[in-house]
């Protein structure tokens, strides 16, 4: 085992978070008494992500002095782990042709990311500077649209031909093992470059070395295309527990490959959007806690704005109901619990339904079935707060008829909030929208609005109110 790949036992004794945040402390304490051979005795056992983790929790102007400090080719797997706005300032700092080693010898998947990130005239200016092969990986990923699998893809694999015989193509693999993102799978491509087949670098290895490569490969491969959306292709992966998946063109042309690392990052990334949205804030994308304010509150007031106009609906829902609550002011006592109550029954409805859509476990077809779950939760839920409700109201008003209307209003607003937040998800997702984007804020105002109606309508029967 290399000294980078052994640790040192005191570094095992803590945690990966600890570890980072020690490597910063002292990194950044070497660094202030300019003890750089320090710094770079500290880097040896640590592993590039967590020394990019370290810089980035630096302070600007020693990020840049921290990362010279790397040797060359570990310098390109930690600039590979930055976050791209560091990323974007070691290139102002850099000079150009640091810049170009660095850029130059990235994966193109990687790189690709990063140009995403920069500006149009610095991206022409480092494609123009790039080798010719890397050129025209990374102009082939940046063809494709953001968030396909095309985007992502890395065009670095080994293929080989059905006609091979094992030893020649254990030849071929050392040739490119080393600029490779992966050996364990092996794509069979004919003259044409079609995908024909898939072989392990297992099999490979046991077979004997004069079979050939269509003695031994798998002729059933599961692929995607160039514009299967990013997302579907983290979903295949993790269904088939694979460490890679071809991606080909609309003649079945093998034109790269999508690997696990990046399925992670898929899955960070669509979580993050998830989250967001259920939150009613659109980040577009980009890292919201390094996002300008102002822009920030711009993408925030779209959803505020939107739930401000239907909260209006409240207002009338209320001023409608005017007579009722004159001559029962005490209901209004009770309006911000059951809002509440209803507001909170949905959110967790809409949060499940929303989950289960994103990770395939509800399909469309069995929307009937999930609603009227949702619904039948709702009436347990309702039942069980309303009971309770109804109790508390009684001790409160002494009125027992004011008692059950909270009681039988919470009932019927609960059921009407497990089913508009299961409903609204899956009809979003049926009509080919993001279910998130129907987030607990949204049904939350809707529900509001129902349920004051909800409410003060049943009141006014139950009360024998004008």
């Amino acid at each position: 085992m290399t000294e980078r790949e052994q640790p040192s036992a005191a570094l095992k004794t803590i945690s990966r978070r600890e570890l980072t945040e020690l490597v910063q402390f002292q990194l950044q304490a070497l660094l202030e008494q300019e003890n750089f051979q320090g710094a770079k005795a500290l880097l040896v056992p640590v592993k590039p992500v967590d020394i990019a983790e370290a810089i980035e929790g630096l302070p600007e102007t020693m990020q840049a002095i921290a990362f010279r400090l790397l040797p060359k080719d570990e310098a390109i797997e930690v600039y590979e782990n930055l976050d791209s706005s560091v990323q974007q300032t070691l290139i102002e700092d850099f000079k150009r042709q640091d810049v170009l080693e660095i850029v130059d010898q990235m994966s193109p998947d990687d790189r690709a990311r990063l140009f995403e990130e920069l500006p149009a005239k610095v991206v022409r200016q480092l494609l123009k500077q790039l080798s010719p092969q890397e050129r025209q990986a990374t102009a082939l990923l940046l063809g494709y649209g953001a968030g396909t699998a095309g985007r992502i893809m890395t065009p670095e694999y080994v293929s080989v031909k059905e006609g091979w015989t094992i030893s020649r193509a254990l030849e071929h693999i050392r040739n490119l093992a080393h600029v490779s993102e992966t050996i364990y799978y092996l794509f069979v491509t004919d003259e044409a470059r079609r995908l024909t087949g898939i072989l392990s670098l297992r099999n490979l290895v046991i077979g004997q070395p004069d079979k050939t490569i269509g003695e031994l490969m798998i002729r059933e491969v599961i692929s995607v295309q160039t514009d299967t959306d990013q997302e579907e292709v983290a979903r295949l992966i993790q269904r088939y527990d694979f460490l890679a998946v071809p991606v080909v063109d609309t003649e079945q042309r093998l034109v790269g490959i999508i690997t696990v690392d990046d399925v992670i990052d898929i899955l960070e990334e669509e979580a993050t959007e998830d989250i967001y949205a259920l939150g009613g804030v659109q980040s577009g994308g980009e890292n919201y806690f390094q996002t300008n304010l102002l822009a920030v509150a711009r993408k925030r007031v779209v959803w505020l704005s939107v739930l401000l106009v239907t909260n209006t609906f409240s207002a009338n829902v209320i001023k409608s109901h005017e007579a009722t609550l004159g001559q029962a002011v005490v209901l209004a006592t009770f309006i911000p619990l059951l809002i509440g109550s209803g507001g909170n029954v949905g959110a967790q409805s809409s949060t499940v339904v929303i989950r289960g859509l994103n990770t395939d476990e509800i399909k469309i077809r069995n929307a009937l079935k999930v609603i009227q779950r949702e619904a039948i939760a709702g009436a347990f839920l309702g039942l069980m707060l309303g009971i309770a409700v109804t109790i508390w109201a009684y001790f409160m008003t002494r009125d027992l008829s004011v008692a059950a209307t909270v009681g039988m209003s919470l009932v019927a607003i609960s059921v009407l909030a497990s089913s508009a937040g299961s409903a609204l998800p899956i009809l979003f997702q049926s009509v080919g929208f993001d279910p998130a984007l129907m987030s607990a804020p949204f049904i939350t105002t809707i529900v509001d609005v129902l349920g004051l109606l909800i409410y003060l309508t049943l009141a006014g029967r139950i009360l024998n109110l004008s």
